[in-house]
């Protein structure tokens, strides 16, 4: 029996979890949600690029959705800049008992670190509906949670851990992924990302689970930021980088433990490949990598590298975060009432990648 599905937006990450509902048969996809009235009335099929009649029309009618009874909901809004929009449609949809996934409010990826109230609101959600929500996403999430688990099967000591995103975003078609770091602008322009508290909004969570799996007291977190800005001028897929902008930005949390900074959550975004060539570099030959470096017995280094066509290659980490979720699915089904973390689901291969090894 398939599980019954909605699928809430369809932006970059929710049309690709959209593309595997569509594709596969180990889900009946019921719904389209989307706050964009130029996609509604069209099929779901023609919005996941598919290029097919799947009959089910994308509509902004949230009752009439949740009115369908789904299994699950794969919520992939926005939630970072509209959060109390953002949490009145979760705590609605898990009140009516739909199970959901979803990638919006990064807090959530590690719900004890989250805000309280925030968190609350949503836990009475769940057990009014019966329902269980689960948030994650690539990284925050699967780099965060799945691959330093992985790596620390095999250490016997750690003196530290650091998760890295080194990744080349001056490849991206669209110019708004510049404006929250404050690329192509000089010193002292705005980079909401960067103030102040934002880093540990987004990847304090990710600290504190690490925290908790190595069993180890978490004295505190510190931010870091350093900023590099081109000596020159240049263009670049998202845009013209004037001389003395801000070209690449090495920032993140660190976790201090001992009296010392040991748990590292870093990202090292560039605009071009060369820049701040002295920081952290992906692996020759690729534009992104998602890293595990621990210090310890032994020392180790572990690589994630999203590949594809250089036409594809933007859309990789869309992708990853969109199948983390949609693989998630029969766990979250099938989990208790309540806000769970990966580390309270068995999360293996999805029905997407089951459904392909029944076809080799």
């Amino acid at each position: 029996m398939a599980y019954r599905v909605v699928q809430w937006s369809v932006g970059g990450v929710g049309r690709q979890s959209l593309r595997a509902l569509v594709s596969s048969s180990d889900f009946e996809l019921v719904g389209v949600f989307s706050h964009d009235e130029s996609r509604v009335g069209r099929d779901a099929g023609e919005l996941s690029g598919l290029g097919i009649e799947t009959g089910v029309l994308a509509t902004s009618d949230t009752g009439a959705l949740l009115g369908l009874a789904p299994d699950c909901i794969v919520f992939t809004s926005v939630g970072e800049t509209r959060p109390r929009r953002a949490v009145a449609d979760l705590v609605r949809i898990l009140g009516s008992g739909a199970n959901v996934v979803s990638s919006s409010m990064m807090n959530l990826i590690y719900p004890p670190a989250a805000e309280p109230g925030l968190v609350e609101a949503l836990a009475e959600a769940c057990t009014k509906g019966g329902s269980t929500l689960f948030t994650s996403g690539i990284d925050p999430g699967f780099s965060g949670d799945a691959l330093p688990l992985a790596a620390l099967q095999i250490c016997e000591r750690v003196e530290t851990l650091r998760v890295q995103e080194l990744s080349d975003y001056g490849t991206h078609p669209d110019s708004a992924w510049a404006a929250p770091y404050g690329f192509g602008q000089p010193e002292g322009a705005p980079a909401p990302i960067l103030e102040p508290g934002v880093p540990t909004l987004f990847w304090g969570g990710m600290i504190k689970m690490l925290a908790d799996i190595l069993h180890v007291e978490l004295q505190g977190l510190e931010e870091f930021c350093e900023r590099w800005y081109t000596p020159e001028a240049f263009d670049v897929p998202i845009g013209r980088m004037e001389k003395a902008t801000l070209a690449a930005v090495r920032f993140g949390v660190a976790g201090v433990i001992g009296g010392r900074q040991c748990l590292f959550a870093e990202h090292v975004t560039r605009m071009r490949h060369d820049m701040a060539p002295h920081w952290p570099q992906p692996p020759a030959g690729t534009s992104s990598v998602h890293r595990v470096e621990i210090e310890g017995r032994p020392s180790l280094t572990l690589d994630l590298c999203l590949s594809g066509g250089r036409s594809e290659r933007n859309g990789q980490g869309l992708l990853a975060t969109a199948m983390r979720l949609v693989n998630a699915i029969p766990a979250v089904v099938a989990a208790p009432t309540g806000i769970v973390t990966p580390l309270d689901l068995t999360l293996g291969i999805g029905p997407v990648c089951q459904a392909d090894v029944r076809h080799l």
